[in-house]
């Protein structure tokens, strides 16, 4: 089946205008926020659950032979084509007012991710790619996306959600040799640092435990700027996993030798 590219990005770029509509009249408000977790805390809101069902509509609209995979609402349909969506992806900087959340549309085929969106509708930013190219949109503008081409751990700046996503000694261990080998260490940004990375501001992202809809969208923002990514043991990190990506396959190649040495 020959894919329409041009329709996918359309339908992607209409799918985060459609959350964009719920979610924003919801950030920095006093909204409920409800915990999916009898033991810890995991927050979603009306601005996941309702931002998820716009974007279903959308694709639903676009591509109703399609499967849908949504945090908030599960999974839909079987084809080799899929799309995977995190429709608030940084839920605790959504409630804490932090702009540094995202939405996050994936399109799959066959279990790799090949066209994404990453929007930011606070700040205005979307990152987006297709096969063939990834661009950054704000203010009216497009500019090509481009990773910052760096290739040696000493000079990398670093993201991660939180150290303490590494909650094991054998994990602790991975991220500590990481952060003694690299530059500067950056916490807290969630999808947003995976963004920066393919807009040259960071050179890592390394993150244990991710679902497929925290990542399918970012991986090939990542790849089509020019960077690289996967899962520890170096398998295709659509559907998830203990990830890591570089700025570029030299670097990535070096990160990957790191953790899995320690």
């Amino acid at each position: 089946m020959t894919l329409d590219i041009a329709k996918i990005q359309t339908t992607l770029l209409a799918a985060a205008d459609a959350a964009a509509a719920v979610t924003l009249p919801l950030f920095r408000t006093d909204l409920g926020i409800d915990n999916k977790l009898a033991a810890g805390f995991d927050p979603v809101t009306e601005a996941d659950r309702s931002a998820e069902t716009a974007i279903r509509a959308i694709i639903a609209q676009a591509f109703p032979d399609h499967a849908i995979i949504g945090e908030e609402w599960g999974s839909s349909g079987e084809s080799e084509f899929t799309w995977i969506i995190d429709p608030v992806d940084g839920t605790r900087a959504f409630i804490t007012g932090a702009p540094v959340w995202g939405t996050l549309i994936g399109f799959a085929h066959n279990g790799v991710a090949i066209a994404g969106l990453m929007s930011q509708p606070f700040i205005g930013e979307t990152f987006l790619a297709t096969p063939g190219g990834a661009t950054y949109r704000h203010n009216g503008q497009t500019q090509p996306l481009r990773a910052s081409g760096l290739t040696e751990l000493a000079s990398a700046r670093v993201f991660t959600t939180t150290p303490s996503l590494f909650n094991s000694p054998e994990l602790l261990a991975k991220w500590q040799a990481l952060e003694a080998a690299t530059r500067l260490q950056r916490f807290g940004l969630d999808c947003y640092g995976y963004a920066l990375l393919a807009a040259g501001h960071a050179d890592i992202v390394i993150e244990p435990f991710l679902n497929t809809y925290d990542i399918a969208a970012l991986v090939p923002i990542i790849r089509q700027a020019g960077g690289a990514i996967a899962c520890w043991d170096g398998s295709e990190p659509t559907g998830g996993g203990n990830v890591v990506a570089a700025a570029t396959p030299e670097l990535l190649e070096k990160a990957l030798a790191l953790v899995n040495a320690n």
